[in-house]
């Protein structure tokens, strides 16, 4: 079981990836960005290894307005060197990564025009991944979207949008179940016609479910990953924050809470399905990692 934590490093000075806004934007910036985008992100590999966090998800804004229209730049080409050298470091470490682009990424939108740039964007992420040649288990991990006054037009809707979508961009992309309007029963449904696979979110599971148990969750959800072309089935994992509003993600990680989901976890996984890897989606990011580790040992 691999765990991680999201896209940037509060412990490493600077281990984040930084933009700019778009009016600012220059051919000089966006490549003195990027090369420090990236220089970044194999320090934070490189703090991940030392410490066996073997999971991490990159930033979506690691190479900026790379999907806009602006950007003439063949960044793939241009910062070859350095994309190669990550994929390797991630591949010769058995790490995993992947990417969760901004919830402005809807396939069911009622605008063709945002469907239109949600797939520019998601290509951006596949570009990001190829690049450094990581294998089809680096996952683009996305939402199902609105609701639109109609569930089911809303879900046949991310079903026509997906499947029209190129064969490499179906390989990368999984859905995640929410807190509010789409439950791992909808994206099973969603599932059952675009063959992509569930990420379970165990906190999403807890504010909006059918009442099954954690095991029965995690087995349909495992169920529809395939692990030659996917990898182990991920898990995203937080806890509420206590005294704000329901779905709203901890600061960091509640002990007793993630002892109690890390056993159902190690009970699922003994069962010999499967392994699982975690993404922890807590605040104060490799903290909580190295703690929860620390928790498992």
């Amino acid at each position: 079981m691999r765990i991680g934590y999201p896209c940037k490093n509060l412990t490493l000075e600077n281990a984040y990836s930084s933009t700019f806004r778009l009016k600012s934007f220059s051919e000089t910036r966006f490549n003195e960005t990027v090369k420090n985008n990236l220089c970044y992100l194999l320090k934070i590999l490189g703090f991940n290894k030392k410490n066996n966090i073997l999971f991490f998800r990159i930033s979506s804004d690691i190479i900026p307005f790379a999907s806009h229209p602006i950007c003439q730049t063949d960044w793939s080409h241009a910062f070859k060197t350095e994309l190669n050298e990550i994929g390797d470091f991630i591949k010769k470490n058995n790490m995993r990564v992947s990417m969760h682009p901004d919830q402005f990424v809807v396939l069911n939108s009622t605008s063709e025009k945002v469907i239109e740039n949600s797939i520019r964007e998601l290509q951006y992420h596949s570009k990001v991944l190829e690049s450094m040649t990581l294998p089809t288990d680096a996952k683009i991990q996305i939402h199902i979207g609105g609701v639109y006054g109609d569930k089911n037009m809303a879900k046949e809707k991310f079903i026509n949008s997906f499947n029209k979508l190129e064969g490499y961009l179906k390989e990368r992309i999984i859905i995640e179940n929410d807190d509010r309007s789409y439950s791992l029963k909808d994206c099973l449904d969603v599932h059952s016609e675009t063959g992509t696979p569930i990420v379970f979110d165990t906190f999403h599971h807890e504010c909006l479910n059918h009442n099954e148990t954690m095991q029965e969750a995690l087995f349909c959800s495992a169920s529809t990953w395939k692990h030659s072309l996917d990898g182990n089935p991920i898990i995203d994992y937080s806890s509420q924050s206590i005294g704000e509003r329901k779905g709203k993600h901890a600061k960091t990680i509640d002990k007793n809470h993630f002892i109690a989901l890390h056993k159902e976890l190690k009970k699922f996984i003994q069962k010999g399905s499967t392994d699982l890897d975690v993404m922890l989606e807590i605040k104060d990011k490799e903290a909580s990692a190295l703690l929860s580790l620390a928790l498992t040992k």
